[in-house]
């Protein structure tokens, strides 16, 4: 799903373009300070999702989302609550006030991906044993078995899941993380964060507030799941 930024204030809209590049299914198309530096690609329809700030010299955002096409889904960034009404009378996917967090964020993105018109929305899929050593996960309309041992690490992201295999490959699928869990085979992978699985083969390091891999990602250990790792250490490590 292609979106664009519109925003006056540089810090801003650097924030919201960061929180795009962390979801799998968007695409990040362009950064504008004004809505008219936005008007020709936009009207052109060639961006499926807006996230326009209201209060903004010469033309507003309401006034912008008003002459969105058709297939444009819109959502509001600003820092004042007084415009929510108008623009929900525009029908915006979400008014979200600043600052957002990226949580807050993830929850609309995957509302406006659930309503994007190419897209079919998925039933919730279940992620299931195949082979020994491999699940089967639905990505795209299709199933794909992945081999268990190429998976670094799985991050939940509201109602998805990405899963980050050694090739570098990502596959993304409607499930929960708690789901692929449980059809993850037993001993060989970690639940340390709410949002994480790791596969142990593929830790580097460990420190108290998280782990390294063997790509170099750093994946955060929460305190609910730090007895996890403590387990894990005592249970590996040579005397």
């Amino acid at each position: 799903m292609r979106c664009c930024v519109i925003d006056d204030e540089p810090l801003a809209a650097e924030l919201i373009a960061g929180y795009i590049r962390k979801i799998p299914f968007m695409e990040l198309a362009g950064v504008f300070n004004s809505a008219q530096e936005a008007v020709r690609p936009v009207m052109a329809g060639e961006i499926d999702l807006v996230f326009l700030d209201i209060n903004m010299p010469q033309l507003n955002g309401l006034e912008f989302a008003r002459l969105l096409p058709a297939h444009t889904q819109v959502i509001f960034t600003t820092a004042y609550d007084s415009h929510a009404v108008e623009a929900f009378r525009i029908e915006a996917i979400d008014y979200l006030l600043k600052p957002i967090s990226f949580e807050e964020f993830t929850a609309t993105a995957s509302r406006a991906y659930a309503r994007h018109p190419t897209v079919s929305t998925p039933a919730a899929t279940t992620p299931c044993p195949a082979a020994d050593g491999y699940i089967l996960v639905r990505n795209n309309h299709r199933l794909e078995q992945l081999p268990a041992s190429s998976v670094l690490y799985a991050e939940g992201l509201k109602d998805y899941v990405k899963i980050n295999l050694d090739s570098g490959v990502r596959v993304v699928t409607h499930t929960s993380l708690r789901t692929l869990e449980s059809h993850l085979p037993n001993g060989r992978f970690l639940r340390v964060h709410r949002s994480f699985i790791v596969n142990t083969a593929a830790i580097r390091h460990i420190e108290r507030t998280r782990l390294t891999l063997t790509d170099g990602t750093h994946i955060p250990v929460s305190d609910g799941y730090r007895q996890t790792i403590n387990d894990y250490i005592a249970s590996h490590t040579a005397d």
